[in-house]
């Protein structure tokens, strides 16, 4: 079955992989402090490969103060369908160097996987695309559009912009989301919760300033324990969120088992899970607080002083359906009511991003599974994820009508975000395969 399509896309891998490693050697980070000029680098260089492949009117798509995205289309024949393929081409930064195994912009391959930033998360995402696209060699059945943003990991501060001014460019009767996961390698899925987010960062004060902690230690507390008893009421006795006023989402369908994620996520062997429910409710339809980060004296620097002021990062991940405005009001409430000793405790709110939930029951949902399914030779996993894509749900309002799949080539061992990033070669050759597939099932079903 589409033996015309996985010979032509078996014929191509060749070419795709040379694509993203070129796309993998181009530092394209987009955060704050590293070289802009190398996320203009990537989008021109992907404008490029999709003039190479047969797309219109390309072009980046520019916005003062932002980095660039591209676009790029091939009409439809008439009668079909129109699909945007999206996929982001800007990359977290490297980290340090000394814990990679490569250079992280070096891409090497081990045990079939291609490690480099970017790889998976979502270079791997914008080559899935263009394969799929050329393995109809300039036949295509449907119409396709392509947007390659350049600031998802920085919050897509500027995507609503970019969908108010380009709207009519960039509508489509269905939106392919390729920044999203397998539910394992080799077993394909739909993504269809995320949780959403709202962080902010906590200082404490107990003094105006430091004093010597002999003369004074005792009848005064330091900063550093306030902050820590503060951020110790977040959690209950089992680990559970303390704050109150959270939505606990409906649950799902699937569950994974403690061992998947022991060695997914790799806990040192003592750690105890925390928490009630599944481990995927836990994972994805419930509200969760991790401290990011403590700003204190460090130990190097430690003196016999009682420190005045502490301060952490909060990250708070929130359940389908919740409001981030009213999560971060409640997490503000908390704070305030348990820090202890009359401490003076400022939050300062930061980053807001919305949860969704996505419809996989739709025509276009079903026809990707079941493309996915004959790629992969598995059934297609509809799963959760518990991170956050607020851009989601910036697509969900700006074009309200189109249906929305939300899928990609990376899986739980890719380690996006952190050392070693790497995306399975034979997952992203099946992905090309399903995501042709699916574009034909399109058009034959109308």
């Amino acid at each position: 079955m589409y033996h015309d399509l996985r010979t032509a896309v078996r014929n191509g891998f060749g070419q795709a992989r040379a694509e993203l490693e070129e796309l993998v050697r181009i530092p394209s980070v987009s955060a704050p402090g590293f070289d802009p000029r190398q996320v203009r680098r990537s989008a021109e260089r992907i404008g490029e490969l999709l003039e190479a492949s047969g797309f219109s009117d390309v072009r980046l798509l520019e916005i003062d103060g932002a980095h660039p995205a591209i676009y790029g289309e091939i009409p439809a024949p008439e009668g079909a369908p129109t699909v945007l393929l999206y996929a982001h081409h800007d990359v977290q930064p490297p980290g340090p160097e000394e814990d990679w195994e490569t250079t992280p912009f070096d891409p090497i391959e081990r045990n079939g996987r291609l490690l480099g930033r970017g790889s998976a998360d979502d270079k791997g995402g914008v080559v899935m695309h263009l394969a799929a696209v050329r393995a109809f060699e300039g036949d295509l059945p449907v119409g396709v559009k392509v947007f390659m943003e350049g600031e998802e990991e920085i919050g897509s501060a500027n995507l609503g912009a970019f969908l108010d001014e380009h709207q009519d460019l960039l509508a489509a009767d269905i939106i392919v989301i390729g920044d999203a996961g397998n539910w394992a390698v080799g077993h394909p899925a739909l993504t269809t919760s995320l949780r959403g987010l709202a962080d902010c960062i906590i200082e404490v004060r107990t003094l105006e300033s430091p004093v010597h902690s002999g003369m004074f230690g005792g009848p005064i507390p330091d900063a550093i324990t306030v902050l820590a008893r503060v951020v110790a009421s977040l959690h209950d006795e089992r680990g559970n969120v303390a704050v109150e006023g959270l939505i606990r989402a409906a649950a799902g369908g699937v569950d994974l088992s403690e061992a998947e994620l022991r060695s997914q996520a790799g806990t040192v062997e003592s750690l105890q899970l925390v928490g009630d429910d599944s481990l995927a409710d836990r994972l994805w339809y419930r509200p969760a607080i991790s401290v990011l980060a403590i700003d204190a004296p460090p130990i190097s620097e430690a003196i016999n002083q009682l420190v005045p002021t502490a301060r952490a990062k909060v990250s708070m991940r929130i359940a389908p359906g919740q409001d981030p405005q009213a999560a971060l009001a409640a997490l503000t409430a908390h704070l305030e009511k348990n820090v202890p000793w009359g401490a003076e405790i400022t939050v300062i709110p930061g980053a807001l991003g919305e949860a969704c939930l996505l419809d996989a029951s739709d025509h276009a949902s079903q026809v990707f599974k079941e493309a996915f399914r004959i790629a992969y030779g598995a059934d297609t996993v509809e799963m959760g994820v518990g991170g956050s894509i607020p851009f989601v749900a910036a697509f969900e309002e700006a074009f309200p009508d189109a249906s929305i799949v939300l899928t990609g080539v990376m899986d739980p061992t890719s380690q996006i975000h952190a050392p070693n990033e790497s995306l399975s070669l034979i997952d992203l050759e099946r992905g090309i395969l399903g995501e042709s597939i699916a574009l034909r099932m399109l058009a034959e079903s109308g």
